[in-house]
């Protein structure tokens, strides 16, 4: 494919890809380390009712409302399990899984009963995004990433999923130490009068910016498999935090890249006719590769021990 090909019709696509598996990514190791894996799935699932319920008063897909959206479905959740707990005397986990299975089955119906036909908003994209129509058509060739004229076509998915990748980056840096010292030894944190609770929230609303901004573009397939996959996977590599941080950016970049290849040249070279799905596919070579860590992983027997700091 040469570059005037390249440029318009994958490379968005692709880096939109690798941002958002990243940005999943990050705060997913802290989510994993403190056992809480699953609130990564809950987000992505909770989310879509509010994303849904903004559109229909809104009447169109932009960023701030469907934020908003999200956000008032991710408070709604975070009560309602609390009631159910409390009210049921039922484990959290327990509580979770009721909650984030009826509001996403909420969400489906009113996907269902909506008209949404003139926007990317169906069951189909809630499920698997819209990864391979966000091409760039001003893009003309390399020399269009130099062209201002030409990057005000990019796909607005793009810059709205770099800047969230930038703003988690930017949290994961300037919260490291209290993330980690919070998460290996919460009591330590507090006699150091770290505000724990205030932490775990942070945590939890940067994972909910992260499924949100990547919700538009790759669905919720990716978005739940990256929150997971790719920690989990690292943590299989090392010991030591800092190196799985590293170990899971990479998984996240190789599952993205490797997936959206084989979903659209796979079936080309097995004799199809026609593509797949990118994001069936991202999520596809993610469990694979935490398939591959699990079995030749040299941290493999102690994968659910915590990791050193």
């Amino acid at each position: 494919m040469s570059g005037a090909e390249f440029v318009p019709l994958s490379l968005p696509p692709l880096l939109i890809g690798v941002f958002a598996a990243i940005a999943c990514a990050l705060p997913g190791n802290f989510l994993l380390l403190r056992r809480q894996a699953l609130i990564g799935d809950a987000i992505s699932h909770v989310v879509l009712p509010g994303i849904v319920l903004a559109f229909l008063v809104t009447g169109t897909v932009s960023a701030w409302p469907m934020m908003l959206g999200a956000g008032f479905a991710a408070v709604l959740a975070v009560v309602l399990i609390e009631a159910i707990r409390r009210v049921g005397r039922i484990e959290p986990g327990a509580a979770m899984g009721v909650v984030f299975t009826a509001m996403f089955a909420a969400g489906v119906l009113l996907l269902e009963q909506s008209d949404t036909s003139s926007v990317h908003l169906d069951v189909q994209h809630a499920l698997y995004g819209n990864l391979e129509s966000l091409i760039w058509l001003d893009g003309l060739g390399w020399a269009s990433l130099l062209d201002r004229q030409a990057l005000r076509g990019l796909p607005p998915e793009l810059p709205r999923i770099a800047l969230t990748l930038v703003f988690v980056g930017a949290f994961t840096a300037l919260m490291w130490r209290p993330l980690k010292i919070s998460t290996f030894d919460e009591g330590f944190a507090r006699t150091m009068g770290l505000p724990t609770g205030a932490i775990g929230l942070a945590l939890v609303v940067v994972a909910a910016i992260a499924a949100v901004a990547a919700f538009d573009a790759v669905g919720s397939i990716i978005v739940i498999a990256m929150f997971i996959c790719p920690p989990a996977a690292a943590r299989m590599m090392t010991d030591r935090l800092e190196a799985q941080i590293g170990w899971s950016v990479g998984f996240a970049t190789l599952s993205a890249v490797l997936g959206y290849v084989l979903a659209g040249y796979g079936p080309l070279w097995l004799g199809y006719a026609d593509s797949i799905s990118a994001a069936g596919m991202i999520a596809t070579v993610s469990g694979g590769l935490l398939a591959l860590a699990a079995v030749f992983g040299p941290c493999r027997n102690r994968a659910g021990a915590p990791a050193e700091g």
